[in-house]
């Protein structure tokens, strides 16, 4: 009885104070692929959060999704639920979907995505950024592992080593931006792609001797498709290797084989790679210094999800702060991912 009393005391004051602490953060899903479905286990994970809906181009009565009593709705109904949902995870592909989603969405909705395209993040954030402000929303564009935690390990690298270099790797694994950017391509029924790191690139930034190396000194690209029947193999590999942004300044090699022989031999989606800063500190920089962050992922969207769900959160908290307008992760303070208030944070983690 003394427990339960405590209990009703302890809701009636943060009531009165206005705490918002019984409610969880209402979160929708748009596209319901591999990032998808990572975001909604992800959710799970997270208890001061709720998956609400999921909205689909696909017909809603054909999806089936892993959590129970949760909707699915049509994409072209979205606005609807604007006053239902606190943050969109949006999970569509960097080649078409997010440039039009994203601005779109960002007027409506406080919203997170993965867009990877790194060349094109300026003009996209910048879309994004006047849609949100427009529309009093956050939105929070480019995050993941890369863009994203190897951006901020760049950065920290950087600044605290202002003489030297930075390098980053990739692989070896499955990249889901470019793998999706093939299946773009006219004639091609399913694609998987691999970036690889060049061993030798590796052990000579690992040695301290800040090499200058080319984009296709570092890495190379290997891909798998599945070419539609009748299709024209020789336009759909040179169509491949000329990519801007995403092949034409690698070693490319384009493999075409079975669908059989994908789903045997390729069905997983392991990624990861590494982020060195090599620099000098001293009177004549005699000193050298490694800096170096690593990832060995077992599922790519799995752990892309997780790092989104993460940052929905701090979409949710600055937008409840009276914020508005794109953001990267650059922007966001880390004690605006975690759920633990500063003290806990400042107990715990320090």
């Amino acid at each position: 009885m003394v427990q339960v009393q405590r209990v009703c005391r302890f809701i009636l004051i943060n009531y009165q104070k206005g705490t918002d602490f019984m409610s969880k953060i209402r979160i929708g899903i748009v596209g319901y692929g591999n990032l998808g479905r990572g975001a909604e286990l992800a959710i799970r994970q997270n208890s001061d959060m709720e998956l609400v809906c999921v909205f689909t181009r696909r017909n809603p009565s054909d999806l089936k999704i892993l959590t129970e009593n949760v909707p699915v709705y049509s994409i072209n109904d979205i606005l609807n639920y604007k006053n239902d949902v606190d943050v969109l995870i949006l999970c569509g592909g960097s080649a078409t979907d997010l440039p039009v989603q994203g601005p779109e969405l960002a007027e409506n909705f406080c919203t997170i995505d993965s867009f990877d395209t790194h060349a094109k993040i300026p003009e996209y954030f910048a879309s994004v950024d006047a849609a949100a402000k427009k529309g009093g929303n956050v939105s929070i564009i480019s995050v993941g592992w890369d863009p994203g935690m190897f951006s901020i390990n760049r950065l920290y690298g950087s600044c605290i080593l202002p003489e030297g270099k930075d390098y980053t790797f990739w692989g070896k694994g499955v990249s889901q931006g470019h793998s999706d950017a093939i299946r773009r391509v006219e004639g091609v029924a399913d694609a998987k792609q691999y970036t690889i790191p060049v061993d030798e690139a590796i052990e000579a930034v690992r040695s301290g001797s800040c090499p200058e190396l080319t984009t296709r000194q570092k890495h190379i690209r290997e891909c798998f498709v599945v070419a539609k029947e009748g299709a024209d193999k020789a336009k759909i590999e040179a169509e491949i290797k000329n990519m801007p942004n995403y092949f034409a300044d690698y070693d490319t090699t384009v493999h075409f084989i079975s669908q059989e022989e994908l789903i045997r031999d390729h069905s997983g989606i392991p990624h990861g790679g590494f982020v060195i800063r090599s620099g000098k500190t001293g009177v004549n920089g005699e000193t050298t210094h490694i800096v170096e962050y690593s990832l060995k992922l077992g599922s790519n969207p799995e752990f892309t999800s997780s790092i989104l769900v993460a940052y929905a959160r701090a979409a949710y908290k600055l937008h409840k702060e009276g914020a508005s307008g794109a953001k990267t992760v650059f922007d966001i303070a880390p004690a605006y991912l975690s759920p633990k208030s500063g003290d806990e944070l400042r107990a715990t983690m320090l």
